[in-house]
């Protein structure tokens, strides 16, 4: 079987030392560099002579830094691939170059799925900081409506399904099957918003559809959850949305909060969790093996 000559995992990937190991086999030389590089002049350095990169969905591979190493002829994101348009890697730019990008999914969800729903039972009890609209309930009942529904937007109706909750959604096309399967019902986004008492929202990077128009139709102490690569929303909007009411909160992970946390951390109404909260053991098991099933479909030709 064919063999890289010399890959490079640029930055943290969550790897396993499994998988770091079958990696080995696979190259002559690879390269592990286990922090983030300190701009492009680090990346581009430490891309030097690399044949495949390996990449987290943090550091930017721009079409400077590919065209910086003329060998690379593989590229594997560790991370969700959407789009060209959402990507860290600058996909049209390998594409040209005739370079593949692959990305690997549903490898974090389970843990998201468990954090939205301990998130929401925190809050609606009080159980470790504020309680919702001044006293416990449960997710019975809830409304809550979820904005794109992919993989984890479905995972997280199926959950909240088992306790009762009345689920809405809303994303870029009707879904009549899966509407039929979990019972769930499509709404137009302005009608979601109005209609339910928490939204979470499942987007790719850099899609921000919660405006003024939108918040101002979202009101009444509501509960918008994020657990998607950075905001899904104007920020300044949701600050003003955050003061109107006291009743209003914004709860998200390390992903969800992304470059914002130095202006929203610490402001009333937004209930953070620092750490992404797909991380598991679990999760890194999976994503290897993915990630190690990508480099040698495209080594074995396939």
């Amino acid at each position: 079987m064919e063999r890289f000559s010399h890959a490079v995992v640029i930055d943290p990937t969550n790897l396993t030392d499994e998988g770091r190991a079958e990696l080995r086999a696979l190259c002559d030389r690879v390269d592990f560099f286990d922090t983030a590089p300190d701009g492009e002049e680090e990346t581009v350095r430490r891309m030097a002579g690399c044949d495949a990169l390996f990449v987290s969905y943090k550091t930017p591979i721009s079409a400077a830094a590919i065209a910086s190493a003329p060998g690379l002829r593989y590229i594997g994101m560790c991370c969700s691939l959407y789009g060209a348009d959402s990507a860290n890697v600058d996909i049209r730019a390998a594409k040209a170059r005739g370079i593949p990008v692959t990305g690997i999914f549903d490898y974090g969800d389970e843990g998201v799925i468990e954090y939205e729903v301990a998130a929401l039972v925190n809050l609606l009890h009080g159980f470790e900081g504020p309680l919702w609209r001044g006293e416990p309930r449960e997710l019975g009942g809830l409304k809550v409506g979820i904005i794109g529904l992919g993989t984890v937007g479905i995972k997280l109706a199926r959950a909240l399904q088992f306790f009762g909750a009345q689920l809405y959604y809303f994303s870029r096309t009707p879904k009549p099957q899966v509407e039929k399967e979990l019972g769930i019902r499509y709404l137009p986004l302005k009608e979601l918003l109005q209609t339910c008492d928490a939204v979470s929202t499942h987007l790719p990077r850099g899609t921000r559809l919660l405006g003024r128009e939108e918040f101002a139709a979202f009101t009444g102490g509501k509960l918008l959850l994020n657990t998607s690569l950075g905001d899904t929303f104007d920020r300044a909007a949701l600050k003003a949305w955050l003061a109107e009411d006291g009743d209003n909160y914004y709860l998200c992970d390390g992903c969800g909060i992304g470059d914002a946390a130095p202006e929203l951390e610490g402001l009333r109404g937004v209930l953070l969790t620092h750490q992404g909260s797909g991380a598991s053991l679990q999760m890194n098991q999976r994503l290897s093996r993915k990630v190690l099933d990508n480099a040698l479909a495209f080594l074995q030709g396939r």
